[in-house]
């Protein structure tokens, strides 16, 4: 069995002992700039917007901040925070996988490589970003700092495989009005509710004929949350829906085709969250299993013509749900990656 006294196991409990849904992450970036600050990196906590009380974590080796290869995580997960248990080899818990465990991982990863002395300063660093589960703010903020990578190494659970390329996401929100009524005569009213289930079902049907991606596949729709209305036996003034479309291909016609469903319905308006289009990913390394994914990053958030690499243990399959899990194998391994990509980076 695995050792889970093995470093990147000690992080990792303590990264899991910290609450940091989405919102709620400055505990863990405070935690994470003084426990690099110990290690001797040179930290930074750079709030993602001014007054802002939500900061990114920086760091890097010496005084240099632009190094040529970055090692990227997000701190924030989804809720409810799940606190870690630890059976037969196996981390349950909230950010076990996605995305404690890569972050861990990466912290690891390029400690060893220091101990080894095979990167010095200006070859590599650490970013820690906020909200990547909800519109990735933290990682447009990064765009800001001013600097660039030869390279980018982002974290999230790809079960140890480098991605080939992964879906895009068009977010989205719909807003149906109606009148008031009692129930028994609905003549007198207009339900808001049974305009939205309208509309959603014409979506739905929609998303059926998008583009195929011969990498990514088909795009998807789904409603994942509805609200609206009183009462069983009143006709709903209001009624809402958000909305998201995993972008396989042609994001632009996507975002036309859903304005033009909505539009069909005058009681139904439309409200665009965010979208990002569909992202090809490098990898080229030897070795390593490759696979397409489904799920977003803050990948196309980091703009410049890096290299991109998209690496980590475990599956999205057991994330944001209760079972969330990691193999403490599988971050063993995830460390040693992680070093061949850096060191392959440098080369």
């Amino acid at each position: 069995m695995a050792d889970p006294e093995t470093p990147v196991v000690q992080l990792l409990t303590k990264l899991m002992s910290i609450p940091s849904t989405s919102d709620e992450e400055q505990e863990i970036a405070t935690f994470l700039a003084t426990y690099l600050k110990s290690l001797g990196y040179t930290t930074e906590l750079i709030p993602i917007a001014p007054n802002s009380n939500r900061c990114n974590v920086y760091a890097y080796i010496g005084k240099s901040r632009r190094t040529r290869v970055l090692l990227t995580s997000h701190m924030d997960t989804v809720p409810p925070h799940i606190p870690m248990t630890m059976k037969n080899g196996i981390i349950y818990g909230r950010g076990a996988c996605d995305d404690k465990g890569p972050l861990a991982a990466q912290i690891i990863a390029l400690e060893e490589l220091r101990s080894e002395n095979a990167v010095k300063e200006g070859d590599a660093s650490l970013l820690f970003v906020v909200g990547e589960e909800k519109g990735g703010p933290g990682m447009i903020a990064a765009n800001e700092m001013g600097l660039s990578w030869e390279a980018g190494i982002f974290g999230e659970p790809t079960e140890g495989k480098l991605a080939t390329g992964h879906k895009g996401h068009f977010v989205f929100e719909v807003f149906a009005r109606g009148v008031p009524s009692h129930s028994g005569y609905p003549e007198k009213g207009k339900s808001a509710t049974g305009a939205l289930v309208r509309v959603l079902a014409e979506l739905q049907e929609m998303a059926e004929g998008l583009p195929v991606s011969e990498l990514l596949g088909r795009s998807t729709f789904h409603a994942g949350q509805i609200q609206g209305g009183v009462a069983y036996n009143v006709l709903a003034a209001e009624a809402s829906a958000l909305c998201g479309i995993r972008v396989a291909t042609g994001s632009e016609e996507i975002e036309k085709r859903v304005e033009e469903v909505v539009s069909r319905h005058p009681d139904v308006q439309f409200k665009k969250s965010f979208a990002y289009s569909e992202t090809l990913l490098d990898f080229d390394v030897d070795g390593l299993e490759t696979m397409p994914v489904a799920f977003g990053t803050d990948i196309p958030r980091l703009k410049g013509d890096h290299k991109k690499y998209l690496y980590g243990p475990g599956s999205i399959l057991d994330a944001h749900g209760e079972n969330e899990q990691v193999s403490i194998s599988d971050l063993i391994v995830c460390v040693a990656v992680y070093k061949e990509l850096v060191l392959k980076m440098l080369q």
